[in-house]
C-alpha cells in the first residue's frame, strides 16, 4: 500500500526564488513531473526574457523601426492577450512601457530628468505596434516590448499544466510569489484543505515581527500580488515605486499592495497590475471583473471582498 507524501522542489528562475510543492503517492512520478515543470519555466524564461539576446522579445526589439518579425503561435497568443489587456485597462496596461525604466534608476534613488522621460514617452504606445496573425512590428526605432507584466505568471500556469499532464492533482507552483494551485492538499489530516498562502505585508514592522498582511486560502487557480515595495526608493519623504503609468511615466501612489485570486495566475497577475494603475478607481473596476481581492491603500486601510 502506497502512503501519501509531500515533496518540495526549490529552484531559481526569473530572478526569483521559486518552488513546486505537491502531495502524492508515487514519488518517482512526482519527481519526474517536477523536473519537467521546472524545465518548462526555464523554457518560458529563455524565450521571453528581454535580458537574452537570443529571445524572441529581443529579436522583436532589435527590429524596432524596421521590418516585421515572424512569431510562432504561442507568442502570437500572448500578444493577443496583451492587446486584450490594453483594451480592458483603457490603455493603462501597455507592454511597450518598459522603455520607461531607462529613465528611472531605483538603485541610485534618483528622479528622472523630465526631458529624458518625455523623450521615452514618445516611444510608448500599444497603438504603435503592428500585428498580423504571424508577425509583429514596432513602428519606431527605440521601441520595446516587455512581457514582464505577465511573463512570470504565464510560466506558473505553464508549469501547472505540465504537472497536470503528468497526473498530478495536488500541487502548488510558486514563482517568486506568483502562485498556481492545482487542487487542494491531500495528506492525511490536511485532505481537501486549501493551501495557506501568506501575503507579504508591504510595510513590515521589524519591532513587532509582523511580516504577513494576511493568510489567504488557495485551492484551485491563481494568486498574484503587485505592490509598491518590490522596487522603490524614497526621495524627500515620498515613495517612488516601479509601477509606472504609461501616460505620464511616473509611479503610481494609491496602493501599497493589491492581491487578486483568479482562475489562473496570468489573469491574476494582469489584474493586480491594472488595479495598481487604476489607482483610486481600482476596486470598482475589480468588482466588474468578478474576482476576489485583498488591497492595502496608501494610508494603510485594508480592503477586501
Amino acid at each position: 500500500m502506497k502512503h501519501w507524501l509531500s515533496l518540495r522542489f526549490d529552484f531559481q528562475a526569473m530572478a526569483s526564488p521559486c518552488s513546486i510543492q505537491m502531495d502524492g503517492q508515487d514519488e518517482r512520478t512526482m519527481r519526474h513531473a517536477a523536473a519537467q515543470a521546472i524545465e518548462e519555466v526555464r523554457r518560458v524564461e529563455h524565450k521571453y526574457s528581454r535580458y537574452r539576446d537570443d529571445s524572441i522579445i529581443s529579436r522583436i526589439n532589435q527590429s524596432a523601426g524596421g521590418a516585421a518579425v515572424d512569431v510562432d503561435a504561442e507568442t502570437a497568443d500572448l500578444l493577443l492577450f496583451a492587446d486584450s489587456l490594453w483594451h480592458l485597462s483603457g490603455g493603462l496596461f501597455d507592454i511597450t512601457s518598459g522603455v520607461l525604466r531607462r529613465a528611472w534608476d531605483f538603485r541610485a534613488a534618483r528622479l528622472p530628468e523630465p526631458a529624458a522621460l518625455q523623450s521615452l514617452l514618445t516611444g510608448v504606445g500599444w497603438d504603435k505596434v503592428e500585428r498580423t496573425g504571424s508577425t509583429v512590428r514596432l513602428l519606431h526605432a527605440g521601441m520595446e516590448l516587455d512581457f514582464g507584466g505577465f511573463g512570470k505568471e504565464y510560466a506558473a500556469d505553464r508549469a501547472a499544466a505540465v504537472l497536470h499532464g503528468h497526473g498530478i492533482g495536488h500541487a502548488l507552483v510558486n514563482l517568486g510569489g506568483d502562485l498556481h494551485a492545482l487542487g487542494a492538499r491531500a495528506l492525511p489530516g490536511l485532505q481537501d484543505t486549501a493551501w495557506q498562502i501568506e501575503i507579504q505585508h508591504p510595510r513590515p514592522d521589524a519591532a513587532s515581527g509582523q511580516s504577513a498582511l494576511a493568510v489567504l486560502a488557495l485551492q484551485q487557480g491563481g494568486l498574484a500580488t503587485s505592490g509598491d515595495y518590490e522596487r522603490f526608493f524614497i526621495h524627500d519623504g515620498r515613495r517612488y515605486c516601479h509601477v509606472l503609468n504609461p501616460r505620464t511615466g511616473w509611479p503610481v501612489t494609491h496602493w501599497q499592495s493589491v492581491s487578486v485570486l483568479a482562475a489562473n495566475t496570468t489573469t491574476a497577475g494582469a489584474l493586480t497590475t491594472i488595479a495598481m494603475l487604476k489607482e483610486a478607481d481600482a476596486l470598482d473596476w475589480l468588482g466588474t471583473q468578478g474576482v476576489r481581492y485583498l488591497a492595502m491603500r496608501h494610508d494603510g486601510q485594508l480592503l477586501q471582498n
